[in-house]
């Protein structure tokens, strides 16, 4: 059984890597070739989930890389294998042969492959070698139209934001090293001897709530909305921001450990939840609302990881998988067919292609939490979870809901209004780009398995198969929400989303452009760049001209004073030593001429020369005498 784990990780991973070096060579057959693949990882899924393998190998010394897939990874690994073949059936029709489908269906097998390794790893240095691969591959997907600078920045935005928090992985690594937990097992990470725990549980946190764009992280979920329709599509709804709540849940235990985490975990899901409703509730932009409801459907998430909610927690990610796969699928088929995703311009959009409108409308209503839909059972759990920890939190949980059912039901009111007058057939409505005017076949059967599944997936929530699910996750005991808890929720959400359906069309169009600070993602960009990135590069800016002025300063000194004092070494040495050589040579040329004057050739003055010398002599004996 061992071999189809490896199977599940090697095929996403080998396929992606051929595929991402093909290029638009193979552009024909890339789509039906990617989507083969994530057909049999999705079947690969599904028959490790029933089998449970575990398999290991050596990794560094006392450190393994080990996968198991238990009752978590199990779900998790079905929930990605799925969203990721319904994206992927989706771009077959959506990438078209003009764009470099080899680059872009690799990528996005890696991508998943990269998940996939994520949640069946069992120590934290393959998670994070996983971890590192998913940012890596989300910057490419993100800016996959690179040569359009915003869309590059905005990648580099998201790959920078979520990079900065991901060091806390690192700081939980070394931390746990460093707290006996040699082994880097997730399982061992909660017995870190002393005050190292509590780094260890830092560091998770930080990266954990980075990746899924909670408070203050949120604002690159905005960003990351210049990529392709699906690639919001599956970074948003199954994989990268669902990789943060899957490692709160994973590592619950841990949270549990520190006394502080998980309260600090659910307080921020709960105001992120909160918050990030309002700023989705303020969008004009259908793919902005949509990822601002990410960031809150993904509080619930957090919020049930932070308390005892791990059942809750997962139900709600799997049910959000589908739900939000499906919307943001929905919103790129409009952005192709009427060449715009802002919801004035969207007005008929849902009349105009009805299969697309019809699945929208499922969803909206999914993620307005009105019932019998899944994410009206699986907010029924988490908020169980959060009365069970604290009345204040399910009081802020349960205004999250309220909250997410105005966003839903706005989105839901502008599709389908009826077509503005002078917009006929195959004519883009008011305000959007020239479009295709036309679904492509491919996407209709992904967004109807989706809006299917975002109907029914509730049923993890009912008695029966939600006890199944904490005997699957090993989490019995967990609280269950009461008959009266489930009635309030269902009856807010109806009672607000027939307020807001009913108030909509009452507001002037200037009193439906909501608060520039909601609309804006709560400045939280503009705060980072403030508080940041701006000191950050003032200091670069400084130690630069500190670096310039006074270290390269100092070394040309130090440069001018040796080329100085090799001048003056010049000079002595051509005044003072060349001039004592030239002094003896000139003396020396001089001597050699006096020698060379009694040098005649004549026999008697040699005599006489003779005789004076002689006499010479004769004298300094006499007077030395």
């Amino acid at each position: 059984m061992s071999a189809l784990l490896w199977a599940l990780i090697a095929l996403p991973l080998g396929a992606g890597t051929v595929l991402g070096l093909s290029g638009r060579r193979w552009n024909r057959y890339v789509p039906a070739a990617a989507l083969a693949t994530a057909l049999a990882a999705l079947g690969l899924a599904v028959a490790v989930a029933f089998a449970r393998p575990q398999v290991s190998a050596p990794l560094f010394t006392g450190v393994r890389a080990g996968l198991r897939v238990d009752g978590l990874s199990a779900v998790m690994v079905v929930t990605v294998a799925a969203v990721t073949a319904a994206v992927l059936a989706f771009s077959a029709g959506e990438m078209g042969p003009g764009e470099n489908r080899g680059r872009f269906f690799g990528v996005m097998l890696l991508f998943a492959g990269a998940m996939l390794v994520t949640v069946t790893a069992t120590t934290l240095a393959l998670l994070l070698m996983a971890w590192e691969l998913m940012g890596a591959t989300s910057w490419a997907l993100i800016g996959y139209w690179w040569r359009q600078p915003h869309r590059a920045q905005a990648a580099d935005t998201a790959f920078l934001t979520t990079r900065a928090a991901d060091l806390g992985l690192y700081l939980a690594a070394g931390a746990a090293m460093a707290g006996g937990v040699g082994s880097l097992r997730l399982d061992a990470l909660s017995f870190a001897a002393g005050g190292w725990l509590h780094v260890v549980s830092a560091g998770v946190v930080v990266a954990a709530l980075g990746k899924s764009a909670q408070l203050p992280f949120s604002f690159w979920l905005s960003r990351a909305m210049e990529g392709p329709s699906p690639v919001s599509a599956l970074l948003h709804s199954a994989a990268m921001v669902a990789a943060g709540a899957y490692l709160l849940l994973r590592l619950h235990p841990l949270l549990a450990a520190t006394g502080w985490a998980g309260p600090l975990v659910a307080w921020t899901g709960a105001v992120s939840a909160l918050a990030l409703g309002v700023v989705a509730a303020a969008q004009r932009d259908l793919k902005q609302l949509l990822a601002a409801s990410t960031c809150a459907q993904l509080g619930f998430m957090v919020l049930a990881a932070g308390g005892r909610g791990v059942a809750a927690g997962t139900v709600q990610l799997v049910a959000h998988a589908a739900v939000k796969a499906g919307l943001f699928l929905a919103a790129g088929a409009w952005l192709t067919a009427l060449g715009t995703q802002q919801l004035p311009a969207l007005k008929g959009a849902a009349r105009r292609l009805p299969s697309v409108g019809a699945a929208f409308t499922v969803g909206a209503l999914a993620l307005a939490g009105l019932a019998p839909l899944s994410l009206w059972a699986a907010k029924d759990e988490v908020l169980a979870a959060a009365l069970a920890e604290s009345p204040g939190l399910y009081a802020v949980g349960l205004a999250a809901g309220a909250v997410s059912a105005v966003y839903s039901v706005k989105a839901l009111w502008y599709v389908t209004r009826p077509q503005p007058a002078g917009n006929g057939a195959g004519q883009s409505p008011v305000g959007a780009q020239p479009g295709t005017g036309h679904l492509d076949r491919y996407a209709v059967l992904p967004l109807w398995v989706l809006a299917a599944a975002a109907a029914v997936l509730g049923v993890l929530a009912l008695p029966g198969p939600a006890h199944w699910l904490r005997t699957l996750l090993g989490a019995r005991g967990e609280p269950s929400p009461h008959p009266w808890e489930v009635g309030v929720s269902a009856a807010v959400a109806l009672i607000v989303a027939a307020v807001t359906w009913w108030w909509l069309p009452r507001l002037s169009h200037s009193a439906r452009a909501a608060a520039p600070w909601a609309a804006g993602w709560l400045h939280l960009e503009r705060a980072t760049h403030a508080l940041l990135v701006r000191p950050v590069l003032a200091l670069s800016r400084a130690l630069a001209v500190f670096d310039d002025r006074v270290v390269d300063g100092a070394v040309r000194q130090l440069a001018r004073g040796g080329l100085a004092l090799a001048g003056l070494a010049g000079r002595a040495d051509d005044r003072g030593l060349d001039a004592a050589v030239g002094a003896v040579a000139t003396g020396a040329r001089r001597l050699g001429s006096w020698a060379r004057r009694p040098q005649t050739g004549l026999l008697h003055q040699y005599y006489a020369q003779a005789v004076v010398g002689f006499a010479v002599l004769t004298l300094i004996v006499l007077l030395v005498r």
